[in-house]
């Protein structure tokens, strides 16, 4: 999943966290959603200008965060 053109860092919007397609709802929104029980499906019911693949993003960007954090400590 290539997330780099649904992620956005703005440094005035929310702080400078990454967000989705520079809406106000950031990586962390989507994936505290999901953490707490919610489905993909029940994301994009409550959030309709989401879409599956921004959800993927999220995820995909994550994953690939943790990846970088394993390389900088080892």
């Amino acid at each position: 999943m290539n997330y780099q053109n649904i992620i956005t860092i703005e440094p005035g919007k929310r702080g400078g966290k990454p967000c989705i397609r520079g809406m106000r709802i950031t990586v962390y929104d989507v994936l505290e959603y999901l953490a707490s029980g919610m489905t993909q499906q029940e994301v994009l019911a409550d959030f309709p200008y989401l879409t599956e693949e921004d959800i993927l993003a999220c995820l995909a960007y994550a994953a690939d965060r943790e990846k970088r954090l394993m390389v900088v400590e080892a």
